[in-house]
């Protein structure tokens, strides 16, 4: 973003008592500037100010030291002093427009660059700027199209390339992000953001060992990068080098106890170890990071930590991820009632119905409706944390949710006779899921090891346009699509299946939460919940774990699927 002083335009000799012309304390002030002095800089702008406080280039750099002090809201406020007496001057806009971004003040940011880029349409950092923020807006396509401007007005634009590779990653164009920070290197080879940006998008490409390359060439340019630290300590947890990339995150907090993301990190690291005790305390850490996408809730009542007494007390528990995260931490909804509290879940509407039989719930609502009263209120996700959960401590691992006695008879009409083992299957989640390229899988490359003599009964809900049409030409494998209208009619489903295949997305949680024999299959580096190197998992009596043994390597695991798959046929 725009920092640097500009140089000043020609100013008038002041008329205060100083017989020096303003230019030249101009040029003294901007020479401390340059110089780090930021303060002695402030003193002397203002001092200009004092005798000229219309002096438009004064009001401009004093809005940068703000700026660059952390005090954005006082550079916008002095900006917009210098641009109301030159309206067009292309920097102010700039410069306020970073100061906007700083404040997360995004939208407003984009027509300050756009605003730059009308009084000067060959603005390459304007170009750049406008697409970090339209990024950070995820306005990816748009993003795209500001860096390309910027790198057709000025080739040689190192960061321009770099912040393109970072909103290719994020388009899951990865291998193009490569190929963008590889062309910000060639041109600045001691780019230290650059380096780091492509270990990003060469980690999501499961190029494991060259991303962490890239990550030490980062740190090896710019050893105080904290960033760069953070982010090797994720490719090293892909790797399972658990204590190694918990180094990392100490490294990059002790360099930037400010740089959030790295004890959120810490904390996934440490339950994927099943270091519970440390974990839960740092997994608190995910309301304050930007990549979650997370907001805590503000309620007039108190949040409940464990520490209030519940008595007589009731008590508004919410989802707060994923469909899959409620469902398995629902579980603890009878452990707070068992303190005596009336206990109220908020959930999505899908989940209602299946979540009204639960253990200890007096009253479920969707997300979005009036609340009732209540006293107190919690996230799913600290529940652990309040009851402080470790690995021998995990309630209700057997059967806790319960389906629908009628929804079951309708399903087995509908399913009609069974003259064969019956497997219901789901190989895909949610496409906006962070790590679904490593988690879903093609219906295509999945059929070929399902073996005959087994009845297959899809799971999902929606289609993948590409696997639309390899349903459609495999007439032995049921879909019901549409008639899934809520997590009951899925509940009825896995109740009449003898077994369920699942990779790591909700029917996986909603089929192990109702103890029906569930096999999930895993990648390589899978979510903290499943930790590592076990077949089994601690949250669920039923469930069988398949995991990847090298990152992408779905053959082997559904090689094994399918010899395990040949034992069941013919059985019934």
């Amino acid at each position: 973003m725009h920092s640097k002083p500009p140089p000043p335009t020609k100013q008038k000799t002041s008329v205060g008592t100083t017989a020096e012309p303003v230019s030249i304390r101009l040029q003294r002030a901007m020479a401390l500037h340059q110089s780090g002095h930021l303060l002695q800089a402030k003193v002397m702008y203002e001092n200009i100010l004092s005798t000229q406080p219309r002096n438009a280039d004064a009001l401009s750099l004093l809005a940068i030291v703000a700026t660059q002090s952390g005090d954005h809201a006082l550079a916008i406020e002095t900006i917009n002093k210098a641009i109301k007496i030159d309206p067009s001057n292309a920097g102010y806009y700039l410069n306020r427009g970073s100061a906007q971004k700083s404040l997360n003040q995004l939208t407003d940011a984009v027509a300050s660059f756009n605003k730059a880029i009308v009084f000067k349409p060959a603005y390459a950092e304007a170009y750049s700027n406008r697409g970090v923020a339209q990024r950070e807006l995820k306005q990816l396509t748009d993003a795209i199209a500001s860096f390309n401007k910027a790198i057709a007005i000025d080739p040689g634009f190192a960061e321009a390339y770099s912040n393109k590779g970072h909103a290719l990653r994020d388009h899951k164009q990865l291998e193009a992000a490569v190929a963008s920070c590889d062309k910000a290197i060639a041109i600045k080879p001691n780019f230290a953001e650059a380096h780091s940006n492509r270990g990003n998008a060469l980690r999501e490409l499961n190029q494991l060992e060259a991303a962490l390359a890239s990550y030490d060439k980062a740190i090896a340019i710019k050893p105080d990068f904290a960033e760069a630290h953070s982010n090797r300590g994720l490719a090293l947890q892909d790797c399972h080098q658990l204590d190694a990339a918990l180094t990392s995150f100490d490294r990059a907090i002790a360099l930037n106890p400010n740089y959030l993301e790295s004890y959120f990190s810490k904390s996934q690291a440490l339950l994927l170890g099943g270091d519970f005790d440390a974990g839960w305390a740092l997994y608190e850490w995910r309301w304050k990071c930007k990549s979650t996408g997370l907001t805590k809730r503000k309620f007039h009542q108190p949040s409940w930590l464990g520490v209030e007494s519940l008595k007589d007390k009731t008590i508004l528990l919410y989802g707060e991820q994923g469909l899959g995260d409620t469902l398995q931490f629902c579980r603890y909804a009878s452990l707070v009632a068992a303190l005596g509290a009336r206990v109220i879940i908020e959930a999505p509407k899908v989940l209602l119905e299946i979540l009204r039989g639960l253990e200890g719930v007096s009253e479920v609502v969707a997300n979005g409706s009036t609340l009732p009263a209540f006293d107190y209120h919690s996230p799913l996700l600290s529940l652990p944390w309040v009851f402080k959960t470790n690995i021998s401590t995990i309630p209700s691992n057997q059967a806790y949710l319960k389906g629908d006695a009628d929804f079951a008879i309708q399903w087995a009409e509908k399913l009609g006779v069974k003259t064969k083992p019956r497997v219901g299957i789901a190989w895909s989640g949610s496409g906006t899921h962070t790590n679904d390229h490593n988690r879903s899988i093609e219906l295509s490359n999945l059929l070929p090891h399902l073996p005959e003599g087994l009845e297959y009964v899809s799971l999902q809900k929606e289609l993948r346009e590409v696997d639309k049409a390899t349903l459609k030409n495999s007439p032995n494998f049921r879909h019901f699509g549409e008639d899934l209208h809520d997590f009951s009619d899925t509940a009825a489903l896995c109740g009449l299946m003898d077994f369920v295949i699942s990779v790591d997305t909700s029917v996986a949680h909603l089929s192990a939460a109702l103890g029906r024999p569930t096999w999930v299959l895993l990648p390589y580096s899978p979510d903290w919940r499943w930790l590592l190197n076990r077949t089994d998992s601690p949250w669920y009596s039923s469930v069988k774990l398949y995991r990847q043994q090298a990152a992408n390597d779905w053959e082997s695991v559904l090689g094994i699927l399918q010899s395990d798959l040949s034992k069941l046929t013919g059985v019934l």
